[in-house]
């Protein structure tokens, strides 16, 4: 097809390496700028869209049906090198939205837009020219945009991580700089991940002297504390999206810690009071909870050990 074709010269044209100028990669250009087989290049603009968005504009417009199961294929295969190239932006209107949101949308550089609107015109040569040469700046610029949105969190060690944005991560190092200072000071954090990056820290040689095996990382909770002075080891679940410690997950835990050289405390980490009343019937007797807007208190969930 005609249309497909002059994209892929587009994107040839942009410096973009072979396996980004395929038919795929330009339709999900062709998508980001809203242009159908016969629109004028003139009328190219930058909507906001998901990549379900983007298969559904390939069928309608293009005839070309992609599965669903397509999706991951265009994240990892032309999204995330349009990201790299500085070509298109990430929730630019919504930078707390976190990675894996299904929320999560893409759209077009304006000045990219701009190029694409003199495509096929006497000035296109000339606009290329310019949109190169400033290739370098906007990358740098995107970059600092990124940068800017992460969430900083830094380890008692001096350590210090930077995360994704949204609520997940925010309440991770909600638990990292407020929980553990309060109810378990000095404690070194021996695991946690990121929305992006799962395994972002994990501290394999206490793990393994605790004798909790690290090959079983994936069902470890969100963050994972050893106080050395007390011999207490604090699994912590950042409840967000998903749920808190429950009945079922409290079995998970005491299975995979069954042999660990401390005392395990389970603990449900919540926002706020809000998200707390949400899930308030499913958290298992035998747990702590703790919420970040009241950071000062832990609520127990088996008051009797207090009695004695």
């Amino acid at each position: 097809m005609k249309r497909i074709k002059q994209t892929q010269k587009i994107l040839e044209s942009l410096g973009l390496p072979p396996q980004q100028c395929n038919d795929i990669s330009a339709i999900t250009l062709l998508a980001l700028a809203n242009l159908g087989k016969s629109d004028p290049w003139s009328r190219a603009t930058a909507p906001r869209l998901r990549i379900h968005d983007i298969l559904l504009f390939a069928q309608d417009k293009y005839k070309r049906r992609y599965a669903e199961n397509t999706r991951e294929t265009v994240r990892r295969q032309v999204i995330h090198q349009f990201e790299q190239a500085g070509l298109i932006a990430r929730n630019s209107d919504d930078p707390r939205l976190p990675t894996n949101s299904p929320r999560t949308h893409y759209a077009l550089a304006p000045e990219l837009v701009a190029l694409i609107q003199s495509f096929g015109t006497v000035s296109w040569p000339t606009n290329l020219e310019s949109f190169l040469a400033g290739r370098t700046v906007l990358l740098d610029l995107y970059t600092k945009k990124r940068t800017r949105q992460m969430i900083p969190v830094t380890l008692s060690s001096g350590r210090k991580f930077q995360l994704s944005p949204g609520k997940h991560n925010e309440l991770q190092v909600a638990i990292i700089e407020q929980f553990a200072p309060r109810f378990a000071p000095g404690a070194v954090v021996l695991y946690f991940g990121d929305t992006a990056r799962k395994m972002l820290h994990i501290d394999t040689s206490l793990l393994e002297k605790l004798r909790l095996k690290v090959d079983k990382h994936e069902k470890l909770p969100d963050v994972a504390l050893y106080h050395e002075k007390t011999k207490r080891l604090f699994l912590v679940e950042a409840v967000t999206s998903h749920g808190p410690i429950s009945p079922k997950r409290y079995q998970e835990l005491s299975q995979l810690v069954a042999g660990v050289n401390a005392a395990p405390i389970y603990v449900s980490a919540f926002p706020d009071l809000k998200e707390f009343k949400t899930h308030l019937a499913d958290i298992a007797w035998e747990t702590e909870v703790w919420i970040s807007e009241i950071p000062d208190h832990l609520i127990h969930f088996n008051g009797d050990k207090f009695l004695a």
